[in-house]
């Protein structure tokens, strides 16, 4: 029987014919990136790869001195007699899947994925295979997601709200993603748009790429004292809520976007106003949809629900197990692993 291509290790997802891995949790020689959130994309590795579509992104959160090769999608690229093709994720701009193929035998690491529509980044594309391995971030019957046009029609609705009250509008969002997602969908005519600099930052590589972004401002430009925060809606990381930053607006209403808002009370423990969900992995249904639809035999489940994902596909008999990760997906504070993602750093 041929050797699996993928094993489980110490540092993560290990190709041992191929010699790299797929996103590891700690440095190693050779590192293949699926996108450019801080849990997937750890500094100190010797050289790293990954999809052309992130080479923005990517080199704003690793910097300068990071070791950053790019292949584009769907060109296949032999690492050790071992094949490697990148495949548009849906997650966020750059994300990707990594094919690997030897012999026969074609694996596809997911990364992070959704299947709602964004103008932000590319569309998901499943990818046939003989084992697949899934995150399950959102993996249980209750997490269906609304359409996004209807939650950007709730945002719309509630910036304007907080205006006719005189309020300021603080949405909590991922820097890296889901603030250009919100910022692409929302109405921008309501009133302007301010920024904190981790999200304002990652703006300009979105902008750099060619996605369409409205006009925004970065807070840190702004006098504070000279500066009508009443008719704005300002877009910021979870951290910020609660902190000085944040009391200089003044009068505000603050409301977050994520998948986790589904779940009842978590708004309140949060001590948000509102919450939007909004989420950049898929849910339940979406997420039985691309196993489906990848054909794949053998799957392998990781992040969130792994258990119970697992059983209800042993239950529809395939072959199913769970793969520990150190990460669980989306999380309520965004994962922070560089500079730029820190509130205090990137006022």
């Amino acid at each position: 029987m041929a050797k699996a291509l993928l094993e489980s290790t110490p540092n993560g997802l290990y190709c041992a014919q191929g010699d790299f891995y797929v996103d590891p949790w700690r440095p190693v020689d050779r590192a293949i990136i699926t996108h450019a959130h801080a849990d997937h994309a750890r500094w100190g590795s010797k050289k790293y790869l990954a999809a052309n579509t992130s080479a923005g992104v990517l080199r704003i959160r690793m910097g300068e001195k990071a070791n950053l090769e790019f292949q584009p999608l769907r060109k296949p690229l032999t690492l050790n007699g071992v094949q490697v093709t990148f495949y548009p994720a849906g997650h966020i701009l750059g994300s990707a899947q990594v094919c690997i193929e030897q012999k026969g035998q074609r694996l596809v690491v997911s990364g992070d994925y959704k299947r709602q529509a964004d103008s932000t980044c590319l569309t998901f594309e499943p990818v046939k295979c003989h084992t697949f391995i899934t995150e399950s971030t959102f993996g249980l019957p209750i997490y269906r997601w609304p359409s996004s046009e209807s939650v950007f029609s709730g945002i719309n609705d509630w910036w304007r709200n907080n205006q006719a009250a005189g309020k300021a509008s603080l949405l909590l969002a991922y820097s890296l993603g889901k603030a250009q997602r919100l910022l692409a969908g929302i109405d921008a005519t309501i009133g302007p748009i301010y920024t904190h600099g981790a999200v304002e930052k990652l703006n300009a590589g979105y902008r750099a790429a060619g996605v369409a972004i409205p006009d925004t401002a970065y807070v840190g430009d702004l006098d504070p004292k000279e500066t009508d925060w009443s008719r704005s809606l300002i877009v910021a990381p979870p951290a910020a809520a609660g902190t000085t930053w944040a009391r200089r607006f003044g009068k505000l209403s603050t409301a977050m976007a994520s998948g986790w808002m589904q779940i009842r009370g978590t708004r309140r423990r949060r001590a948000m106003d509102r919450g939007f969900i909004l989420s950049d992995h898929v849910d339940w249904h979406e997420l039985m949809q691309t196993i489906r639809e990848t054909e794949a035999e053998n799957v392998w489940v990781t992040h969130g629900y792994s258990d119970v994902v697992v059983r209800h596909l042993q239950e529809q008999g395939l072959n199913a197990k769970t793969v520990e990760t150190e990460f669980e997906g989306e999380l309520l504070v965004e994962p922070s692993e560089n500079a730029e993602q820190s509130t205090e750093q990137a006022k």
